[in-house]
């Protein structure tokens, strides 16, 4: 069996490529899409669109262009991870989940045990709670392989 894998949330650290590569290792047939990772390029995907103030008027113009791209790959997913870190408060990732809880697609957050209780809400609709990378990578070999 063949999946297409969403990896949806924190941007800061290589959780990806963990993921990515504990897959290949383990011959797993995944497909892995994302979001844009580059941060600043996120930050000014609606540029193009014309010179706004800065603050809520850019930031809602890029969110709305970077929102295609997300919306359309979590839509093909077969599987999203949500990942929330510890640097920053990622409420992209929070909405990513409630779209998957919306659009009945499987999920599973990926995140420490300090934060179990601000997300509750969203552990509660998930198919699963990772703590390490690796738990990931062993839910998508049950999956395609048991």
């Amino acid at each position: 069996m063949s999946f297409n894998v969403y990896l949806s949330g924190e941007i800061h650290t290589d959780w990806r490529e963990e993921i990515q590569r504990g897959a290949e290792a383990a011959g797993l047939d995944v497909v892995f899409t994302a979001p844009v990772t580059d941060h600043p390029a996120s930050d000014a995907a609606g540029d193009y669109l014309g010179e706004t103030t800065p603050g809520f008027w850019r930031d809602h113009q890029s969110s709305k262009i970077n929102a295609i791209r997300t919306r359309t790959l979590i839509e093909k997913a077969d599987f999203v991870v949500v990942r929330f870190g510890d640097k920053y408060k990622q409420w992209n990732a929070a909405f990513d989940a409630g779209y998957c809880s919306a659009l009945g697609k499987p999920y599973v957050t990926l995140h420490d045990e300090d934060i179990v209780h601000p997300l509750k809400e969203v552990d509660a609709d998930a198919q699963g709670w990772c703590k390490t990378t690796d738990q990931v990578v062993e839910t998508l070999r049950y999956v395609l392989q048991a």
